[in-house]
């Protein structure tokens, strides 16, 4: 492996723990705002983090273009349209996850809200993709998993907050599917800083209309979950994903960034002594194999195949 391929994969490793942890600072915080305050606080903050990145960006590229005059054009009417359709993903998906963690623990809200890797190459058989072998296994061995992580054995035990973020996984699954087919033709991160701000909007609005109580002592108690989930999670690990990727190698980006789910788990019982039995660690195995197994093919090509240095 060379030095950059690498320095890559450092990277994402980072991103994958940022974001992982990230679950603990959404449970964290919502000890003293609500989830939609919390929410709209953290995804404004998101957004306003990643124009300095997107003003850096623009001028290397006018730059590159041959000067200001020349940067590469966009349309203003189809990034509004485009950030309001995937804010409003955004929204559904966020929202459901947030109040999920109110019932669950951050380790399960890690790992079952990455169902959606195994959905979207699921859901993609609706837009005409294929899906092969792997990915049905995945399913398998992934359902398995959010049986005994949810359930511990007892079907009648099941956790409303994990039925709760297994439906946001749903909404993260469309919203993957609407980035994929909106960044052909948008910039990514002017892209990501329009959602986000529409999200926050969003919260914001339901959580005056749901009058969830705010004072300036409770901002100030939040105040580190709510940075850390604006500025780490969203502004520090977006860029650091987005310049990983790169120069990292597909097979290593796959599996790095399915690791998510175990930093969650991990931050859950190092932080907030959240219990980690027999049943949910193999909840955790088993849904993290499924993980594996739908990405597959690429994993395949890119260890069988030329890969980097």
């Amino acid at each position: 492996m060379n030095k950059r391929a690498l320095r890559a994969d450092i990277l994402l490793l980072l991103t994958s723990c940022i974001w992982g942890f990230a679950f603990v600072a959404q449970r964290t915080g919502m000890e003293y705002v609500g989830p939609f305050t919390f929410n709209g606080i953290r995804f404004l903050l998101g957004s306003l983090s990643l124009l300095p990145l997107i003003f850096v960006l623009r001028r290397k590229s006018a730059a590159k273009a041959g000067g200001e005059g020349q940067q590469p054009a966009f349309s203003p009417k189809q990034l509004i349209l485009s950030s309001v359709m995937a804010g409003i993903c955004l929204f559904i998906a966020a929202s459901l996850q947030q109040v999920g963690l109110i019932y669950t623990t951050a380790g399960h809200s890690g790992f079952i809200t990455g169902l959606y890797v195994v959905l979207v190459p699921i859901f993609g058989i609706f837009l005409g993709r294929k899906t092969g072998i792997p990915t049905w296994v995945g399913a398998v061995f992934t359902l398995m998993g959010l049986y005994f992580l949810s359930a511990a054995g007892n079907l009648g035990s099941i956790n409303p907050g994990d039925i709760v973020t297994a439906i946001s996984a749903f909404f993260w699954t469309i919203h993957v599917l609407l980035i994929d087919a909106m960044v052909k033709k948008i910039d990514p991160l002017m892209l990501s800083s329009g959602q986000f701000a529409c999200c926050g909007i969003l919260s914001c609005i339901v959580a005056l209309v749901r009058m969830e109580p705010l004072s300036a002592a409770a901002l100030m108690g939040g105040l580190i979950p709510i940075l850390y989930g604006g500025f780490g999670s969203v502004g520090v690990a977006y860029t650091l994903q987005v310049v990983a990727q790169k120069d990292a190698p597909p097979a290593h980006a796959s599996i790095i960034l399915c690791l998510e789910g175990v930093f969650a788990a991990i931050g859950g019982v190092l932080i907030l002594s959240e219990p980690l039995g027999p049943w949910t660690l193999l909840g955790f195995i088993l849904m993290f194999c499924g993980m594996l197994a739908t990405q597959w093919d690429v994993i395949f090509r890119g260890f069988s195949g030329k890969a980097r240095g």
